[in-house]
């Protein structure tokens, strides 16, 4: 190793080394927020969900009654096939993989368009969420929050207060 190389590694030894002792008479302020918490227990995100499973109910019923129509064609005609003519059975298998695939194309669609309005109520969601964290970062004279963490003491988590933010903000519109 170069004489540089050292300079620098003893460099950015000290620094990790000093750096609590800093953050400690700075009193360095941390949170942690549970994203997929908020996304599951706020009320805004639960009346989201509950929005978007009543928008697409109607559409996932007649997916439903597809699929099974589908699926009680296919029973007929493995039952019927032995005394069906081969023309018969042709028109008949042609007919059947004509409906399946006209079947999941219109699964494949609702799929991607219940995809995207999920991500479209949750990103209203979201951002409601991250600026009800900055409030209280403010308000609290937080140095840090942090929204991912491989592991993060309940001391600092302040999801719950978020939560009751989310609850509370849109209670009062």
């Amino acid at each position: 190793m170069s004489p540089l190389k050292y300079l620098r590694f003893f460099a950015l030894a000290l620094a990790c080394l000093a750096a609590p002792a800093a953050m400690a008479q700075s009193d360095f302020k941390v949170g942690f927020v549970n994203l997929d918490r908020i996304l599951r227990d706020a009320a805004p995100a639960v009346r989201a969900q509950k929005k978007i499973e009543a928008e697409f109910s109607k559409r996932d019923q007649e997916l439903a009654r597809l699929a099974d129509q589908l699926k009680r064609l296919q029973e007929q005609m493995e039952k019927n096939a032995v005394t069906m003519s081969d023309t018969e059975r042709r028109n008949r298998e042609r007919d059947l993989g004509e409906q399946s695939r006209e079947f999941q194309r219109k699964q494949r669609e609702f799929r991607e368009d219940l995809n995207q309005r999920r991500n479209e109520e949750l990103a209203a969601v979201l951002d409601r969420a991250n600026k009800v964290v900055r409030q209280i970062a403010e308000s609290e004279k937080f140095d840090l929050i942090l929204q991912e963490a491989v592991f993060a003491s309940p001391r600092i988590d302040i999801t719950e207060k978020v939560i009751k933010a989310l609850d509370d903000s849109k209670a009062a519109k």
